[in-house]
């Protein structure tokens, strides 16, 4: 049966002040340390039993990466152990291994056999390999004309070319189309079913949660929590958004404190936001209100809301529409709409304009994004005068009748389960 066993795991690095120190006590290595440790990872202790699905999550710097490279061997810990038992295939740096000069055929043998793999074992999983892969005639060009996300298709179809007992997987699926994504995952749901151990690594909570039954949070190279996925994803988006607060703070004059509105504070960060125009018009106090007016960063997945802000014209402009975005954190949009329907409207300098979106609710739990702009039409196409892209971090919460759903949106599905009178008792 096949598990992971980590003890008291440790990886700490050399810190010398100078290079001449490093020289100093390579030559003379009785003398007194003259570096000092830096600790990577600390007190790692978990374990992964056969046929359980785990998932990895922190910030960039964590130490995740180390971790897997510690369990896989290709890093020695400073402290404590790493036990595996069973086949394990790893699937870590994009391409580790691969080597550029060399054809993606030739490069299948090589990581075939790291694998463990016979050379007939390889010649028969070849056509498969290629098949999953899905990189053509490439497959005979040289490694340093894929692109990223070639390299990823062929290294995770090395790596998975047969059922192993243990699978370890890196960021490196984040690469790569989407429909190629889900057929990865696909995959690895297939190896799930079928007993394979997996030890998983992502910045997408909503994957987690999905396909792991446990999770386990690192932050700062300490074993934070760990425990049930949804939970521990939770603790981490607690630890990267901050705590709700049922008040909207003093944040402005226009806010009023209310208990049915939720603000954030820490979701008020502008580091995100993106900003452009050719100077015409200038977009501000951009918020998002709820239907009793309490201005608001965190939502309930059950309530609507509108997305109001004010423009102010630096010039005479016509044919003038208005627009908004949202997308998730990882870029994907989820929907755009404008008010280019009557084909813009003219303004003067100087006046101001006040731009309302009301916006049915039907986002899941999660954090989004949200852009507005204003633009005009010239000769030449479409121009902004203003957009400001990211400039509001929206985060919905789930209600509390909210029933089992999952996604990114709630599509409100309506359902009956009836029996067809005729098949009633009909062997």
């Amino acid at each position: 049966m096949s598990s992971i066993v980590v003890t008291d795991l440790g990886k700490a690095y050399k810190q010398y002040p100078t290079r001449w120190a490093r020289l100093a006590e390579w030559i003379v290595p009785w003398s007194k340390p003259r570096h000092q440790l830096k600790w990577v990872l600390q007190d790692i202790n978990f374990t992964v039993n056969p046929g359980e699905a785990v998932g990895i999550i922190g910030i960039n710097g964590a130490g995740k990466s180390t971790l897997l490279k510690m369990i896989t061997g290709t890093t020695q810990p400073t402290t404590g152990s790493v036990h595996i038992t069973g086949r394990v295939s790893a699937l870590l740096e994009l391409g580790m291994g691969f080597h550029p000069d060399f054809t993606g055929r030739q490069n299948v043998v090589m990581a075939g056999q790291l694998l463990g793999y016979s050379i007939e074992e390889i010649a028969r999983l070849m056509p498969e390999i290629e098949a999953f892969a899905e990189i053509g005639d490439y497959i005979d060009e040289p490694v340093r004309v894929y692109s990223s996300g070639m390299q990823m298709r062929l290294a995770f179809s090395v790596a998975t070319a047969q059922r192993p007992d243990v699978l370890i997987v890196d960021e490196a699926l984040s690469v790569g189309d989407a429909a190629f994504q889900r057929k990865c995952f696909h995959r690895i749901e297939n190896f799930r079913e079928a007993g394979t151990t997996l030890l998983f690594v992502s910045h997408d909570t909503s994957t987690i949660k999905k396909i792991c039954t446990r999770g386990l949070f690192l932050k700062e190279g300490l074993l934070w929590s760990q425990g049930d996925s949804k939970q521990v994803c939770d603790q981490y988006e607690k630890y990267l958004f901050g705590t709700i607060r049922e008040e909207v703070g003093n944040v402005g004059s226009d806010y009023v404190e209310s208990p049915k509105g939720f603000w954030d504070d820490s979701l008020c960060s502008n580091v995100a936001e993106e900003v452009y125009g050719d100077g015409g018009a200038l977009i501000k106090d951009v918020s998002v209100k709820t239907t009793n007016g309490y201005t608001v960063n965190v939502i309930k997945n059950d309530e609507s809301f509108s997305l109001i802000y004010e423009v102010q014209f630096k010039k005479d402009v016509s044919k003038v529409c208005f627009g908004m975005t949202l997308r998730t954190v990882e870029g994907i949009n989820l929907y755009g709409t404008n008010t280019n329907f009557n084909g813009g409207t003219d303004f003067r300098k100087g006046d101001v304009v006040k731009v309302t979106f009301n916006l049915k609710n039907n986002l899941m739990p999660g954090n989004y994004f949200i852009s507005c702009g204003a633009s005009h039409q010239e000769l030449k196409g479409r121009i902004f005068l203003h957009r400001r892209v990211d400039c509001i971090i929206l985060r919905v919460i789930e209600a509390e009748h909210m029933g089992e759903t999952n996604g990114l949106v709630n599509l409100e599905a309506k359902h009956t389960v009836s029996v067809k009178k005729d098949q009633v008792g009909v062997a």
